[in-house]
């Protein structure tokens, strides 16, 4: 765990940020962690004065950032009866994505939901949740509310994707914590394709496509060497796969309570802050997804 740098969760008062806030702050007790809520609000000066609006504007708007975060507050702790969490909600004056992204560099993990009903909100919401996930300097849940289930209530493995990259490495390590927090499955998934031999005049033997899949199943063996130890009580299913990775983890996360990534792959160029593995699913995946620097 990360010390004691809290859990830092968004919301804009929608039903997808509150359940965020929800999600946040079991995963904050499950942690033993402080939690911290942050909601934004215009200030003068800051954005010019919206043309029409009265002068009583920027005073209603603080009075409404506050109701949010009590209602906030009221829903994190009804969410962890028993659990006397340490929680710090704040109003802030800057942009939400910039907001979530500043603390997230003294932060252990930053949540954000991602769900909205209309276009405008859509839109709203992908980019703070895409430049969230790209820039924040922790690791970033994603949590996709849905009016017709409790985002609490998902039970299953918990799923982390394998690539052989050093940054795969953060994701398997997240991802053994999350199983024994929870005690749950550890479900990990090495989905590959030797395009080499996809390519090839006669499409690969069958030879060399066993010995190519053996190679990918040593590749998952070698990550997850040496977590037995440190973690015994979990119990560890692995899913060595010729398939695009997206589309496998996309199926493995339908039954999952919780889906673990890293932030780029072994296919990725060194300048991306977000791989593309980990952009698809973020959209894509119903359960919470752990984009893991």
């Amino acid at each position: 765990m990360t010390g004691h740098r809290p859990i830092v969760v968004g919301t804009d008062g929608s039903p997808s940020s509150l359940q965020a806030v929800s999600w946040a702050a079991k995963e904050a007790a499950l942690r033993k962690l402080p939690l911290s809520l942050i909601t934004t609000t215009f200030v003068p000066g800051a954005y010019g004065v919206p043309i029409g609006m009265p002068a009583s504007f920027f005073e209603d708007e603080q009075r409404d950032g506050r109701e949010r975060l009590v209602r906030a507050e009221q829903i994190a702790r009804a969410a962890v009866p028993g659990h006397n969490i340490e929680i710090v909600a704040t109003l802030c004056t800057g942009t939400p994505a910039g907001e979530l992204i500043g603390r997230s560099a003294t932060a252990s993990m930053v949540v954000v939901g991602a769900n909205r009903q209309g276009i405008v909100e859509r839109a709203f919401l992908g980019s703070v949740s895409a430049a969230v996930a790209a820039h924040a300097h922790c690791t970033a849940a994603i949590i996709r509310g849905a009016a017709d289930r409790d985002i609490n209530d998902l039970s299953g493995p918990v799923v982390v994707g394998v690539d052989g990259s050093r940054h795969s490495e953060s994701a398997i390590s997240m991802a053994y914590e999350e199983a024994a927090l929870r005690q749950a499955e550890l479900v990990a998934v090495h989905a590959w394709s030797d395009i080499t031999l996809i390519i090839a005049p006669d499409g690969g033997s069958d030879a060399e496509w066993r010995r190519a899949a053996e190679n990918e199943t040593a590749v998952l063996s070698e990550n997850l060497a040496g977590r037995a130890e440190e973690y015994p009580d979990v119990k560890v299913r692995t899913v060595v796969v010729r398939d695009r990775p997206a589309r496998n983890l996309r199926e493995q996360a339908d039954n999952a309570q919780l889906l673990v990534v890293g932030s780029r792959g072994r296919g990725g160029f060194t300048n991306m802050l977000l791989g593309s593995t980990s952009r698809a699913l973020m959209h894509s995946v119903a359960c919470p997804l752990f984009i893991v620097r």
